[in-house]
């Protein structure tokens, strides 16, 4: 069997919290991409989720995504099951405008402090994001 690919990203599931903790570490390729929208699939089954969890998506410890691999991603995820609240983390002002370009959800929130999107994710009233 080959060895696996070292991966741009770690997933993280708590089901006492109905959160699904991504943390991308850095830059993807088209091919990364399409492994990691694969897994992330497969995982967020095998992990008994539902629609309504709550996302979070660090990516400030890596760079603004190539063009081609945030696209890949999007199209690829695009019929992923809804959150409830979707907070993401960046580490700079293009990758802010980069997620506000390919994530437009109601529900998302933009982060600068890691600490404050876990607040934020885990308030009670989710419904009222």
């Amino acid at each position: 069997m080959p060895a696996m690919p070292d991966r741009p990203y770690s997933i993280a599931f708590h089901p006492e919290l109905d959160l699904c903790d991504i943390h991308w570490t850095r830059l993807f390729t088209p091919d990364m991409a399409e492994l990691y929208a694969t897994d992330l699939t497969g995982r967020f089954v095998a992990a008994g989720f539902s629609p309504g969890y709550r996302l979070r998506i660090a990516m400030s410890a890596c760079l603004v995504q190539p063009r081609d691999a945030a696209l890949a991603i999007n199209t690829r995820l695009s019929d992923f099951p809804k959150a409830s609240r979707i907070a993401v983390v960046v580490g700079s002002t293009l990758q802010r405008m980069q997620v506000r370009r390919f994530m437009s959800q109601p529900y998302l929130q933009i982060f600068d402090d890691r600490n404050a999107s876990y607040r934020w994710l885990l308030t009670e009233d989710r419904d009222a994001a």
